[in-house]
Order: structure tokens, then sequence, then C-alpha cells
């Protein structure tokens, strides 16, 4: 199960997206009446004008399952889970409506829900991005739901808009670290493809605290984009990025390439063969061509660092199926 919350600044607009799309169906609504869009956006506005200087007054959410989960989802239960989802987001109180669409071959729904409540206050956004991931995975344990294989398998095709832009900058970024060995190697590739790199430093020191990225007019924090992201996580990339390099150098310094291996081994030959009476001299030149043609296996260096990751995701992948037996 994946939650994306949203808020915005026109009931009209997202009201008429979610409901007059074709196939839409609405499974439930608090506070509003549910005859058509124009009647759910005056009942959503007339409520908004107790706080009539929050901008941002919508709130969107958009739940999706894995189209593996189709079979274990009926409106009803939809529903359910999209109510529970809201308590553990501190939605209550307000008018909100539930609709399912079916649209894609992945079960979604969407909610619209009023952020100034039913007294007049005002529905926190703050914190919304760590809230949805834990309340995502407390359901997805809780009811046994197909886990996500992470950003690269969403389809990029679907997406419009903010969410576009910031996978975009996921791919983009992902990529380049992989070819970078220190910030100034990545940042003069990510400018390459029109991106830039923003850091935040602690107050009156050089010490860096955050990174965000620059597309366009749009401005996201690394964090924002994928957890990966943050500058902590990528500063360590990079470094271990650079310890695998020097490492392979140091080998490469130390070690005799095969042509100077066969360069030598040629020299040695071609000498002997001088000193020697001719009828010796096929057998040198049977001995150079064996050399030359032989199979040559090159073990591959040992990555230490390399090595590390590997277990590292090994001991968080046991201990996330030993918490997942325990939920259920």
């Amino acid at each position: 199960m994946m939650g994306k919350p949203i808020t915005g600044r026109s009931f009209g607009g997202c009201v008429r997206y979610i409901v007059d799309k074709p196939e839409a169906k609405i499974l439930f609504a608090e506070g509003v009446r549910m005859q058509n869009s124009t009647t759910l956006t005056n009942d959503f506005n007339l409520q908004r004008k107790m706080r009539p200087e929050l901008g941002k007054a919508v709130g969107h959410l958009v739940l999706s399952w894995s189209k593996e989960d189709l079979p274990k989802l009926t409106d009803k239960i939809m529903l359910e889970h999209a109510k529970e989802y809201m308590q553990k987001m501190g939605i209550r109180d307000t008018q909100y409506v539930v609709v399912r669409h079916q649209d894609r071959l992945h079960p979604h729904l969407h909610v619209v829900y009023n952020r100034v409540d039913n007294k007049g206050a005002t529905i926190t956004d703050k914190n919304n991005y760590a809230r949805n991931i834990k309340a995502c995975k407390e359901l997805t344990l809780k009811y046994g739901y197909h886990w996500g294989k992470g950003k690269e398998q969403v389809n990029r095709q679907a997406l419009n808009g903010r969410e576009k832009i910031r996978y975009e900058l996921y791919d983009a970024i992902k990529s380049d670290m992989k070819k970078s060995k220190n910030w100034k190697e990545l940042e003069a590739k990510l400018t390459v493809r029109g991106i830039g790199i923003a850091f935040k430093f602690k107050s009156g020191t050089k010490e860096v605290q955050g990174i965000s990225f620059e597309k366009g007019e749009l401005k996201m924090k690394g964090s924002a984009i994928d957890r990966s992201l943050s500058f902590s996580r990528m500063d360590a990339q990079l470094n271990r990025n650079q310890q695998v390099q020097a490492y392979h150098n140091a080998r490469e310094a130390h070690q005799p390439s095969l042509a100077q291996q066969l360069r030598e081994t040629i020299r040695h030959d071609i000498h002997a063969a001088e000193h020697a009476d001719s009828p010796n001299a096929s057998g040198v030149v049977e001995n150079l061509l064996n050399i030359l043609l032989r199979p040559e296996f090159v073990p591959s260096a040992p990555d230490p660092v390399g090595d590390a990751e590997i277990a590292r995701r090994k001991r968080k992948k046991h201990e996330a199926e030993q918490a997942q037996g325990v939920t259920r």
C-alpha cells in the first residue's frame, strides 16, 4: 500500500478531477452532500470560510495498492483502510469524500478533505511525508499486502507535474552518483542535465546540514525526493566510491598488466632464439603462439566496501522479515 498526501488551494478543481472522471465511484462522504461535484465544492467552501486566511485548505490523498492485491480488495475494505489511514495521519473531525477510480491497472482511491475542521481549527500538514510512510508500512504489514519494489518499478509515463519532476531528479541523481567520486564531479554531471545543487549550512559555520536540488522553478530537498538522497547518505556513498576507486588504482599500480607480461615473455624468447640453433626456432614460435592464444583468467578484485554493503542489506532484509512475522 502506498499513499501520497497533497495540499492545494482550489476545492473546485480537485473535486471535479476525482468525481467527474469516467467510472469514478463515490464510496463515502462525511459532512458534504454527494449529489455532484458542485454541491460537494459548495459545502467544502462553506466550512473553509471559518479560516479565510488559510490559503491551502484543500487536503487530497491518493491511496494505491499493488495489482497483486486486487483479489483482496472490495469497495468496503478499501474504504475501511482509507478511514484507518486518515486516523493515523491525524485527519479527524472534518468533511471528506472518498472516491474510487478504475483508470489504472492497480486499485486506488482518492480522498478530498477539508483542512479546516468542524470546529474551525487547522489540520496540520507538517511531517506528512514521514507520517505517510509510517502509516502505509503499518497497514501493509497488518493486512499482508504486497510490498512495493522501490521507485525503479514506478511507471514514469503515468506521472505528471511535481511528481514527474521528482522522479526525473531521482533517476538523474542516482545515475550520476554511481559515476562520481566526490561532490565536484557529481555537481558537474548534474549541471549538464540542468539540475542545480544547493547546500544548507549550520548557522555561522561551514558545516553542511542538508541539501536541495533545483530543476527549472522547482526546488526539492534531497530527503523529500528519496531518503537515500539526504546529504549524509549521499556523502557516505561518494566516500565509498572514492575508496573503491583508490583500492583499484593501488592494485593496478602494483600489478603488471597482461600486455606487459607478454612483452617480457616475448623479449625473453626472442633473445633465446637468437642464441640457439635454427632447429629450435620453430619451438620458440610455437611457444609464443601458445602464450598469445591461451585463455587468461583475471580474478576480480575484492571489494571490501561492497561486501559490507551486501552484508548490511541482508541484515536489514532479515530484520524486516522478522518484523513482518511478528506483526502477522
